[in-house]
């Protein structure tokens, strides 16, 4: 399966460096680039790929305004950002603008790569760096998310394999890792998840973990 890839970022350097990377691997493909929000916006409704690698600070529409508005109009495409600025703000900022992932542009080519696999197959992803300061927020009691984005549903709605898989989506573990430990197949934890995001009314992995420490299913540091 080949993932369709736009590029939105305003310096046409960047934006070559990333297509020579992405279109090295055979099941990647880009599909065009965009140089500002508006742009990028545009390029989506024409396409609809299957993700976009999202600059932040961009002209005439920024990367967040412009994520939050390709993720309510076309759902089915992730939003993957990248960003010199390892700030605070722009984190929180991009995931409740619906982004799947946040990555530095000092990323090496291969985790560039990876993520952009990880992040179109459905997973999310942030940065070690930002992971680190998500977790440490929850030691500290501070809501990442707004209540009502983090989930609509008690988590008594979701049957005893589902509550399972929601408490290891929230320890950080992969599908094949939460397949080994339940003793399952892929495809059953891919049910399973699908199964946690829409009785929760969650978006992905992020807004997965983010409920269940607001909701004390798991604690900062369990394993």
């Amino acid at each position: 399966m080949t993932v369709r890839v736009l590029l939105a970022d305003d310096q046409a350097l960047v934006r070559s460096g990333f297509r020579m990377i992405l279109e090295a691997q055979s099941d990647i493909d880009v599909v065009d680039e965009a140089g500002d929000g508006n742009e990028a916006v545009d390029l989506v409704a024409r396409y609809e790929p299957d993700l976009v690698l999202m600059d932040i600070r961009m002209p005439r529409l920024d990367g967040i305004a412009a994520t939050r508005a390709i993720v309510r109009a076309h759902p089915r495409t992730r939003v993957l950002v990248l960003t010199t600025f390892d700030l605070d703000e722009y984190v929180y900022n991009a995931l409740l603008a619906g982004a799947s992932g946040f990555l530095l542009k000092d990323v090496g080519r291969d985790e560039l790569v990876s993520a952009v696999r990880v992040v179109a197959d459905g997973d999310a992803l942030l940065a070690p760096s930002v992971t680190r300061r998500l977790l440490n927020d929850f030691v500290h009691g501070r809501s990442v998310l707004p209540s009502e984005q983090t989930g609509v549903a008690a988590p008594d709605v979701l049957t005893a394999r589902e509550r399972d898989t929601l408490d290891l989506l929230a320890q950080g573990l992969s599908n094949a890792q939460i397949a080994e430990r339940l003793v399952v197949s892929d495809h059953t934890v891919k049910t399973h998840v699908g199964n946690v995001f829409h009785k929760l009314g969650l978006r992905d992995r992020v807004h997965a973990v983010i409920y269940a420490y607001e909701r004390g299913i798991v604690k900062p540091g369990a394993s």
